[in-house]
């Protein structure tokens, strides 16, 4: 499914709670995560920082790049479930909604790594991220998006899925 035109003011809006940028640091991320959350990150940058907070995500979605711009992938010491998929800019695939499911029901934690452009595989992890689940993702020049999983969030991002072409 490719993104249209029409949709991506749309997509500048945040789906969630917006922590600007200079505030977003292990205590202010702290207080907007439930104990026991299902803590999943979507892009390099968001991931990389919560692990250096020591906050590890259940399901990491990485594609190696920022901004466009190739580069190393976060480490820590934790192993975790590799898990891989091909998503074109401006797109979402079947192959990357499949694997988003896959992360859900292997051993935590997941890091999916995609080839191509993880941004807009929020949407689906939206719809298909279990309860008690927190999606965590930058916003350009802005901040760290959170998004609590409900069903208005599922319901949201399943219009704007059904509005893809």
């Amino acid at each position: 499914m490719k993104l249209p035109d029409s949709l991506r003011d749309r997509l500048k809006i945040p789906l969630g709670h917006l922590i600007p940028e200079d505030q977003a640091n292990k205590s202010t991320i702290q207080k907007h995560l439930p104990k026991n959350s299902y803590l999943i990150t979507v892009g390099d940058r968001t991931t990389e920082k919560m692990i250096d907070f020591g906050l590890i995500p259940s399901l990491q979605i990485i594609d190696n790049q920022e901004k466009r711009v190739r580069r190393k992938p976060a480490t820590n010491d934790n192993t975790y479930t590799e898990l891989v998929c091909n998503n074109p800019a401006a797109e979402i695939t079947p192959q990357s909604i499949d694997a988003i499911k896959k992360a859900f029901v292997s051993k935590t934690p997941v890091r999916l790594t995609v080839t191509g452009e993880e941004d807009l595989l929020v949407i689906p992890v939206c719809i298909h991220a279990p309860e008690n689940s927190l999606v965590l993702y930058g916003q350009p020049n802005e901040g760290l998006v959170i998004v609590k999983i409900t069903p208005e969030i599922r319901n949201k991002t399943q219009r704007l899925l059904d509005l893809m072409e």
